[in-house]
């Protein structure tokens, strides 16, 4: 097991609900050995980093707009990332396309989660609400999220965890998306920080293993 703390690096676009989360199992002690030790925000004036700043997290605004590509913007945070020290970077509803310039300098220690149960309804295109609607409008009977590693192709990286959601024939994608956040999201994704965080996780040809775990 792990026990020198590991320096976790949060990446946002938005209000920060599943950082929040992460937040919260870290008051808790759940997270293992592992600390929040960066928020980074793709844009000014998002209400996750008034979370960061509530809770004495230190958080930086790297705004896409200020860069003239992808690739400049890839590089810029990259190196954000490495300067702090950071060893696990998570993707909590960061909107923003990097290239593999992240990917690289992090293999596998990005971690991404995805609000329906991989291979369905992800890739390019499928984010927020479209996820949501696209599931009710195939009918289907469960949903849910994923906890993945990021790689560069969308939505593809090895999974770490997943949990099923009931989808209800009244559900509208604004009450599915709740649903799923509360009672999916909430809860995989500081369990697989902490995994990583616990050194627990292992990947191999492209799946993951969780040490000590027969499923």
């Amino acid at each position: 097991m792990n026990t020198k703390m590991t320096k976790i690096g949060v990446l946002v676009s938005g209000g920060g609900t599943n950082l929040q989360a992460l937040i919260d199992a870290q008051e808790r002690g759940e997270l293992g050995n592992g600390k929040i030790t960066l928020v980074i925000a793709s844009k000014p004036d998002v209400y996750a980093l008034e979370r960061a700043k509530n809770h004495a997290i230190e958080a930086k605004v790297l705004a896409r707009k200020e860069y003239d590509s992808i690739a400049a913007y890839s590089k810029a945070l990259a190196d954000t990332l490495e300067a702090a020290e950071i060893d696990l970077v998570v993707l909590a509803g960061f909107l923003t396309i990097i290239d593999e310039q992240v990917y690289e300098r992090f293999p596998n220690r990005i971690l991404n989660v995805h609000p329906a149960l991989i291979p369905s309804f992800c890739g390019k295109g499928f984010y927020g609400l479209h996820v949501h609607e696209a599931a009710l409008e195939k009918g289907v009977r469960v949903s849910g999220a994923t906890v993945h590693i990021v790689t560069p192709e969308c939505d593809a990286g090895p999974i770490v965890l997943q949990k099923a959601v009931e989808v209800r024939q009244d559900d509208t994608p604004e009450t599915l998306q709740k649903r799923i956040m509360t009672e999916a999201e909430w809860k995989i994704l500081p369990r697989a920080v902490r995994l990583f965080c616990d050194g627990k996780i292992e990947v191999k040809e492209n799946k993951v293993y969780i040490k000590g775990e027969s499923s």
